[in-house]
């Protein structure tokens, strides 16, 4: 099966980025030099990103097809330490879009001024809840994924018992030493399911909240790759790892990953989701200040929120897609858990209390 792609913040750590070029038109790979029309040389626009970002090779040739350009892509590791290294090069940027900071990230971006205000086409397709930054446009929403706990359905079948449904059912006896989560301080989700944890139980209430979670027994491991793919017990990677805990902080789109590619289709998951547990992080992609190919990088925007770019995510980055008249496929719509009332929490208030609570949480969960 295909794996799912995540993002961990590492948010002390920088990675060198690596340069992979995805698509190409005409005779060489192009210097970014958008005047190079009628040249004969290709054009190249420069896409800053996580390592997880990926896209279908037809769909980004069609980019190429559609406009003359050739994206060119600089992975940069996990999101924070991405995100990092451009706030790091933003006099001097590596690129002309980045893509990837989230909701939990963006006030770090935008305070230290990475973008440059655009409105891209087709920005009325999106719902205004998911544009965050509406009165400047210095970021364009791209996807959202919900941050969840997914359980191991056989093994709660198996002991005829129930699974969470909710933060509150978390730290009740019968599920202690059943959770495994990843770091607030080095993971994209193991931030989000705090400020989830934070959100539902509220700013007096969330660090008692913890203590309970630790004293029933959760684990806490560096990231996502760790959690999900060697100690969740519902996952084929878990199963062969011998992962012994049937509830993982994962994403409400684990399930088709974990069916995509198998033959017959089952009739569920092997993976569920507990939808009371989630909190919704949103994609930004935005034009770096000081982009040496503006129009190259406003094309590429434009073309992240086209339909066909739209319609290739969900099984490419195992997210969904923002345009609301956006076609999923099949897989991810019957397998696919959706989150009627997930948790949210206002960028603002993420900015002011993001490192603060991290620290708390370390202190509690770590020590």
């Amino acid at each position: 099966m295909k794996s799912i792609r995540r993002r961990a913040i590492g948010a002390l750590v920088l990675a060198a980025a690596g340069a992979t070029t995805l698509a190409a038109c005409g005779g060489g790979s192009g210097s970014g030099d958008s005047s190079a029309t009628g040249s004969g040389k290709s054009k190249t626009v420069t896409l800053v990103s996580h390592d997880s970002f990926a896209a279908s090779a037809p769909v980004l040739k069609e980019f190429t097809k559609e406009t003359g350009y050739t994206v060119k892509v600089l992975r940069g590791g996990d999101a924070g330490a991405a995100v990092n290294q451009a706030i790091l090069t933003k006099d001097h940027p590596q690129g002309d879009v980045f893509f990837g900071v989230d909701n939990t990230l963006l006030s770090r971006a935008l305070d230290n001024g990475l973008f440059t205000s655009y409105t891209a086409k087709d920005l009325g397709t999106v719902p205004a809840a998911l544009q965050l930054d509406a009165a400047q446009h210095r970021v364009t929403p791209i996807d959202s994924g919900d941050v969840c706990v997914n359980y191991d359905r056989a093994y709660f079948t198996a002991h005829k018992l129930t699974p969470p449904a909710t933060f509150a059912d978390l730290v009740k006896p019968e599920y202690k030493n059943l959770l495994v989560t990843e770091n607030a301080a080095t993971s994209s989700p193991g931030l989000a399911f705090l400020l989830g944890s934070a959100a539902a139980t509220g700013d007096a209430n969330w660090q008692a909240y913890w203590k309970q979670l630790k004293n029933n027994g959760v684990e806490v491991v560096d990231g996502w790759e760790q959690a999900y793919n060697d100690r969740f017990s519902g996952s084929a990677a878990g199963k062969k790892a011998k992962g012994d805990r049937p509830l993982v902080v994962s994403y409400a789109s684990s399930p088709p990953a974990e069916v995509v590619g198998v033959t017959p289709p089952p009739a569920q998951s092997p993976v569920g989701v507990s939808t009371g547990t989630c909190f919704r992080q949103i994609e930004f992609a935005g034009l770096l200040h000081g982009a040496k190919n503006t129009a190259g990088g406003k094309a590429l925007i434009d073309f992240m929120l086209s339909k066909t770019f739209q319609q290739d995510m969900p099984l490419q980055m195992y997210v969904d897609p923002v345009r609301t008249d956006a076609t999923e496929p099949p897989v991810f719509v019957k397998y696919g858990a959706k989150v009627a009332d997930p948790e949210t929490m206002a960028p603002d208030k993420i900015a002011a209390k993001r490192d603060e609570w991290v620290k708390a949480w370390s202190s509690i969960v770590l020590k």
